[in-house]
């Protein structure tokens, strides 16, 4: 929290960000000083939720190279090349890994590697001045998140779990899922998600 600050500190003291936000299907809309404000709850919230979704082999790996795709697809349409790099080795790397990493894992993210891809999925993201785009299309991350978020509220206001186990992966694994259903279905929703993100771009910069 306190690195996304100083980074955000150091943008709105040089004067080098927009801070207009893109709402899908919507348009740009002016925060003014209150998007710094934004942009931090976000980027915090995204690399907590990221390394959150760590739990089972491939499951980081698989869904953040889904979201990576997208953004090459979609700043390569934009032509914001300097972000089309970034996300092509993002997914580069995200495919060679979960080589070793897809179940049964060979090797392990661990947080080295998970907060890694949620600093990189932030800067994809901000990289084209959709930010908002990260929530869509990193849903997975975000229902993971809330998952743990949820559990620890109700137990606490409760004495019961309202999931099985939390973050919401493990609920489906106590559920009898395998971690490789896990991984397909939850990559697959963000496949979904990323052609909603797609049209939602399309729409507002070439409709």
């Amino acid at each position: 929290m306190i690195i996304a600050a100083l980074y955000l500190l150091g943008l709105y003291l040089y004067g080098d960000v927009r801070t207009d936000l893109y709402i899908p299907f919507v348009g740009y809309i002016e925060l003014s000083f209150f998007y710094y404000i934004f942009a931090l709850v976000l980027i915090v919230g995204a690399v907590n939720a990221t390394n959150l979704t760590d739990g089972i082999d491939g499951l980081c790996g698989s869904v953040t190279f889904v979201f990576a795709l997208i953004m090459v697809v979609i700043s390569g349409i934009l032509g914001q090349l300097h972000v089309s790099v970034l996300a092509v080795a993002t997914a580069g790397g995200c495919l060679g890994f979960l080589f070793w990493n897809f179940y049964p894992a060979k090797v392990f993210m661990g947080d080295t590697g998970s907060l890694f891809l949620a600093g990189v999925v932030c800067a994809l993201s901000f990289g084209l001045n959709m930010p908002v785009i990260l929530v869509i299309v990193g849903l997975v991350y975000v229902v993971e998140a809330l998952s743990d978020i949820i559990q620890v509220f109700y137990y606490k206001a409760t004495k019961k779990r309202s999931f099985k186990m939390a973050p919401l992966h493990h609920h489906f694994e106590k559920c009898g899922w395998s971690e490789e259903k896990i991984v397909y279905i939850f990559s697959g929703m963000t496949i979904l998600l990323c052609i909603i993100a797609f049209m939602a771009v399309m729409q507002y910069y070439f409709m």
